[in-house]
């Protein structure tokens, strides 16, 4: 008999522990890409989109750049004719001062009879004459174009000159009619006198075919010409200029300082003829007589010119100013204007980076575009200037260059307040507008 078999019990079996799962991959979203060219074209898109707009906009950088480049251009192309100017005029020019009642208060005039004579002998002299005020008593009267009449008819405060044939040479007179006086009328004392454009006008004497006069207290003189322009000493077109000995033989020789003696020489002569001035005029007293030499040209031509581009490119900074507002101004509008696709764009993925670099493209590409167009009007400003005034224009390839970047930085510059306006915008409440 088979014994039933007994089953023991089975020990209770350990749960299988089943490997974690791996978790799911978690989705990766690329994020949103804005490339350079996308910004280009973008960019472009909205400069063309309003092109009368974008057009004025762009007129005060135009302006801005145009004057940069047309004042640059314009003082290198002038500056060689500042140079020319002053060697031909300043550099050429001497003036010998009487200081003889300085050293001495009983000597006499320090200019001798013959003062133009002796000077007009050294080497690189071309004219050289003696000139100074008349003092006129004032109960004798002014300058009249009749012999009585008082103030009628005549020019109160015009001053009588006394001037050798050598000293009106020297100005470099410019005659509208008939002539200057000679050494023959100085020689003679001849009574004739010469008149500025202006104390002709004020006289009413238009014309030298009646033969007018003049008269200088009760002392008539008859006038031979009417001086236009002079490169020199200007101040003698207000004045009436009489014979230096027919004003001594009347009003007898001057009681005061003040005459002084103009020399024009050959350029590179001046320094030397003003070292031997005064002893040509005076070997006994040469300290009686001050000789003043010209300046250093180059010194001259660069206060000249850096004045100018000071001057002028202040007023190119306010144009480049009034561009960048005009921009600003436009570009803050756009923002305003284009808020839905601004919107728009952030909602389908556009970050706040993307749409700042947008808009800051918009104004630098206005700006560039500006400054394009203005550097090509003020060159064309520069050669358009030369070219009528007869110079060789002169345009640093550095102004060219810079220009257009000048333009970029001040549309860029300009645009940044709206440009982080428009960042700022919310989708959704872009959305709802």
């Amino acid at each position: 008999m088979k014994l039933p078999q007994l089953r023991l019990p089975r020990p209770p079996r350990r749960p299988r522990r089943r490997p974690p799962r791996p978790a799911a991959a978690a989705v990766r979203i690329e994020p949103s890409r804005f490339t350079a060219r996308d910004n280009v074209s973008e960019a472009f898109a909205g400069v063309l989109q309003r092109p009368a707009r974008s057009a004025l906009t762009a007129l005060g950088t135009v302006l801005g750049v145009g004057t940069f480049v047309a004042v640059l251009g314009l003082t290198a192309t002038t500056s060689s004719q500042i140079d020319s100017r002053f060697n031909l005029l300043t550099a050429t020019e001497v003036t010998v001062e009487d200081v003889a009642r300085e050293q001495n208060a009983f000597a006499g005039p320090g200019f001798p009879a013959d003062a133009d004579l002796r000077v007009e002998r050294l080497n690189g002299v071309r004219h050289a004459g003696v000139l100074y005020t008349v003092r006129l008593d004032s109960a004798a009267g002014g300058v009249r174009s009749a012999p009585v009449g008082g103030a009628r008819g005549g020019a109160e405060g015009t001053d009588v000159i006394a001037a050798s044939p050598g000293a009106l040479r020297a100005v470099v007179p410019e005659l509208t009619q008939g002539r200057l006086y000679d050494e023959y009328h100085s020689g003679a004392r001849q009574r004739v006198a010469v008149l500025g454009s202006a104390v002709a006008s004020r006289l009413g004497i238009t014309t030298l075919d009646t033969r007018p006069a003049v008269f200088i207290g009760s002392e008539p003189f008859t006038v031979i010409g009417i001086v236009q322009d002079v490169q020199r000493k200007s101040d003698l077109l207000l004045s009436v200029m009489v014979p230096r000995t027919t004003a001594e033989e009347i009003w007898g020789p001057p009681q005061s300082s003040g005459t002084t003696m103009l020399i024009t020489t050959d350029v590179g002569a001046a320094q030397q003829v003003a070292r031997l001035a005064p002893t040509a005029l005076r070997p006994d007293h040469p300290e009686y007589l001050k000789a003043v030499p010209p300046p250093d040209p180059r010194t001259l031509r660069s206060g000249v010119t850096s004045d100018l581009e000071q001057l002028f490119l202040v007023l190119a900074g306010i144009c480049l100013v009034i561009g960048a507002v005009g921009i600003a101004n436009t570009t803050l509008v756009a923002v305003l204007e284009r808020t839905g696709e601004i919107g728009l764009r952030r909602a389908l993925g556009a970050r706040g980076r993307h749409i700042t670099t947008q808009f800051l493209a918009e104004s630098g590409a206005l700006g560039a575009l500006g400054g394009l167009v203005g550097t090509s009007l003020g060159t064309l400003t520069v050669v358009g200037v030369a070219v009528l005034r007869d110079w060789t224009p002169v345009v640093h390839p550095a102004t060219v260059a810079t220009a257009p970047l000048l333009g970029l930085v001040t549309g860029v510059l300009a645009g940044l307040y709206p440009a982080w306006r428009a960042a700022r915008i919310e989708p959704a409440e872009a959305l709802r507008r």
